[in-house]
């Protein structure tokens, strides 16, 4: 056990306390979670995002870029294969797509390739990535990663 969580739960009652305890739970929990290989991932994938990008990440489990050769939209899930889509005009899913890097590599760090390889070189990307028909179930957030 945490040497301060003892502390958490034997000081007095007051107004607001239950929040301030959730929070200080959250913080150790996240700094914990940070000295992970995904965690450290995560952190820079979120530094690589934009400001748009990493709050429809922490919202929705996803973000979109714009791919470098045709300008389409891409919607990149938290994942680590199948969770990159091509959206309509609309928002919905048209296309999906699986290409990931080689290695075994944390979410952060695939998701950061497929966003760089798509703003970059998205002909490429095409070039190897399998295609699929898009289903409802594939591309929901089921995991929030902000």
């Amino acid at each position: 056990m945490i040497a301060g969580s003892a502390m958490l739960r034997s000081a007095p009652s007051r107004p607001g306390e239950s929040s301030r305890r959730r929070a200080v739970r959250a913080l150790f929990i996240r700094h914990g979670a940070e000295r992970t290989p995904e965690g450290r991932s995560l952190r820079l994938l979120r530094q690589w995002l934009s400001p748009e990008q990493r709050t429809r990440l922490a919202e929705s489990g996803y973000f979109e870029v714009a791919g470098c050769d045709t300008g389409r939209r891409y919607r990149i899930f938290a994942g680590a294969a199948t969770n990159v889509c091509e959206v309509d005009g609309r928002g919905r899913p048209k296309l999906g797509l699986c290409f990931v890097p080689r290695g075994d590599l944390p979410i952060g760090d695939v998701m950061l390739a497929q966003k760089i390889a798509l703003e970059t070189d998205e002909r490429g990307a095409l070039a190897v990535a399998r295609r699929f028909e898009p289903n409802g179930f594939m591309f929901r957030p089921t995991r929030l990663l902000g």
